[in-house]
């Protein structure tokens, strides 16, 4: 069974790409529009450094490697998973979802790698631009350590982002209902583009603790700059890479107590 779904998963990404290249000239017109976008958010953090000089300690260059690092986290995480699971809603409620139960495939596996989102193009491309600069810019001394514990806290912020939005999309098969609750994890992913510590406690220890999308920004990127990080201190680099995988294991749990809770179309 294992080998039937690794070799089916290829064929349902091609497909699927497949179809959103059918017009090239609109999808790539349509990632420009996401880096100006993004690029403008990038902007005005700029103008504030411009003011200030720095922000809660922060140059322009770190917040730069801040901002790369929490976006191409989020668009790597959000591509297997964002898309798919808000559209879960949807299939609930419609009791279309019934008809992944009877194919001979994982359900969750289906929706992921069908919908595979390669419209978080646009995203990766400034990310990894903004990224390939500020690393370059930032007054640091890289080391063979310090570029792995990039690399795998990348990995691991990565994790955490899809584990906490298949969590979300998840609830739907209890409560059918669960896309206001992106509205919330929207609302604390918006804040990790700026450093934690210029935040109150109590929004830190939600941004650690219940909605831990600081982990996924400026934990992992403050430990390796050595900033001071709140309430983790000096936990926050093996909190940094522990976070991803045990997340996606709650995650797992929490899909397979969803799956046994759900009761079909006619509820």
């Amino acid at each position: 069974m294992l080998m039937h779904h690794l070799r089916v998963l290829p064929l349902l990404v091609r497909m699927h790409v497949r179809s959103k290249m059918e017009y090239r000239g609109a999808f790539w017109l349509d990632r420009l529009a996401q880096i100006l976008s993004y690029g403008s958010v990038f902007a005005t953090i700029g103008i504030l450094l411009a003011r200030f000089e720095t922000l809660g300690g922060w140059t322009w260059p770190e917040l730069a490697l801040l901002f790369s690092f929490q976006l191409l986290a989020y668009s790597l995480g959000a591509a297997m998973s964002f898309v798919q699971l808000r559209e879960l809603e949807e299939l609930v409620r419609l009791g279309t979802y019934d008809t992944l139960l009877v194919k001979p495939f994982s359900p969750w596996a289906y929706l992921v790698f069908s919908g595979l989102n390669i419209g978080y193009a646009g995203h990766i491309i400034l990310a990894a631009a903004l990224m390939a600069w500020a690393v370059l810019s930032v007054d640091f001394v890289w080391s063979v350590w310090s570029a792995s514990f990039f690399i795998a806290a990348l990995v691991s912020a990565t994790l955490l982002t899809g584990a906490l939005i298949t969590m979300i999309g998840a609830t739907a098969l209890i409560w059918v209902r669960s896309n206001h609750l992106f509205s919330i994890f929207f609302g604390f992913w918006e804040l990790t583009r700026y450093p934690l510590n210029i935040f109150p406690g109590g929004i830190q220890l939600i941004l650690i603790t219940a909605v831990p999308l600081a982990l996924t920004s400026s934990v992992p990127v403050g430990a390796l700059l050595g900033k001071p990080i709140p309430i983790l201190g000096g936990w926050a680099e093996p909190v940094s890479l522990v976070a991803g995988p045990i997340w996606v294991l709650m995650a797992i749990a929490h899909w397979r107590y969803a799956t046994g809770k759900y009761q079909g179309a006619g509820g």
